[in-house]
């Protein structure tokens, strides 16, 4: 995205993206450190689709307030993180869940 003078913004130029792609992150990686606690890794994992899901809807409110029309798209795929993440975040909630089951089901046996 360009602003009206022509210089090149980018999401490390706002403070508040970079802050909020550096968050999730880092609950990417404490939610795979903390393997051996799955239901404290099945919070953080959902603390970090709420964040992605805030993370979204600031990026549909920012292409939705770019002003004038140019030739090629500027918004660029940096948008689709968030969705992506999404999905990969679920499908781990999803395998996390049924390692719980597992688990529980195993107990029970004994």
């Amino acid at each position: 995205m360009y602003t009206e003078n022509g210089v090149a913004v980018m999401a490390y130029d706002n403070m508040m993206y970079m802050v909020a792609f550096i968050v999730s992150a880092l609950l990417g990686i404490g939610a795979i450190v903390s393997f051996k606690n799955r239901k404290n890794q099945f919070v953080i994992n959902r603390l970090n689709m709420i964040l992605n899901l805030i993370l979204l809807g600031l990026f549909v409110y920012w292409s939705l307030t770019i002003s004038g029309e140019v030739e090629t798209s500027e918004k660029g795929i940096g948008m689709l993180l968030p969705i992506i993440s999404i999905v990969f975040l679920v499908l781990a909630n999803r395998a996390i869940k049924k390692d719980e089951d597992l688990v529980k089901s195993v107990d029970r046996l004994r």
